[in-house]
């Protein structure tokens, strides 16, 4: 564990005072993302960054806050111990302005954890979030695995109120682990939880992640005060809301129905 915790560290001091070059703009992105390298040494990583200025204006979440909510949730993953979100540092010295950094993730190319195939090719095991028809007018399934990893996750997502969890912000990483990423739309205040990892709605939460969620509940001033400088106070509070429903319900969220429960595009 501490071996983990020291590159984690070595990454977050690398995105936080290395020299950054710029590699170039990710043409998908919708918020002037750019993949770029810090280097200091012979030690390099790369990342991604998201400038503040280059945020899309929003209606329902304040402009210049999302790359700030994409450190927060990192804090929070970082305090449960799943090592789910990549290294994020927040930079005022960035190239393009203030803005947040985020570890780049290499994906393994095989099986994704969260897809879309015809229902007759459905992996055994995986759960069906939801059925529809494909561009060729077949049966498909939005799907995705059970595994500890991805458990995790939608429970990270539930604490962070994720309003925006697609399939393509699940990545299985070249070191074969499950990475989530695009945490910019979280921490609101209100209920906005739309995801596609519904596969565990109203079951029982594991015993180990009860034991980390209550592990994160016992030291949660020292969480609280890494958000302080990331998040208002009334969204850090609705935060500790979130944390204690989910130990006193001890059950994974369901949707209420006074919010769309599946992001668009799912994918």
């Amino acid at each position: 564990m501490s071996d983990r915790h020291d590159v984690t560290d070595g990454i977050e001091a690398l995105l936080s005072t290395g020299d950054m070059g710029v590699e170039g703009r990710l043409w998908d992105s919708s918020n002037s993302a750019m993949r770029v390298e810090c280097t200091a040494g012979d030690a390099r990583v790369q990342a991604v960054y998201k400038p503040r200025r280059g945020e899309r204006p929003l209606w329902d979440f304040p402009t210049g806050t999302l790359g700030l909510r994409e450190v927060a949730t990192y804090v929070v993953d970082r305090a449960l111990g799943w090592g789910l979100v990549p290294v994020t540092v927040w930079r005022e010295d960035a190239p393009m302005g203030p803005g947040s950094l985020q570890a780049w993730v290499d994906i393994d190319g095989g099986t994704p954890p969260v897809d879309v195939v015809e229902a007759r090719t459905v992996p055994e095991g995986w759960h069906i979030v939801a059925e529809g028809e494909g561009a060729r007018g077949d049966h498909v399934c939005l799907v995705h695995e059970d595994s500890t990893e991805l458990r995790r996750l939608a429970v990270l997502d539930a604490i962070v109120n994720n309003a925006d969890r697609k399939g393509g912000h699940v990545l299985r990483s070249g070191s074969a682990r499950v990475a989530g990423i695009d945490h910019g739309l979280t921490f609101h205040e209100e209920p906005k939880l739309r995801t596609v990892l519904w596969g565990w709605a109203g079951t029982d939460l594991d015993d180990a992640i009860l034991a980390d969620l209550q592990t994160m509940a016992d030291g949660w001033e020292s969480v609280s005060d890494r958000l302080d400088m990331l998040l208002t106070q009334t969204e850090i509070a609705a935060t500790a809301d979130r944390l204690a429903a989910l130990l006193s319900g001890r059950a994974f969220p369901s949707p209420d129905g006074a919010w769309p429960a599946l992001p668009w595009p799912a994918m």
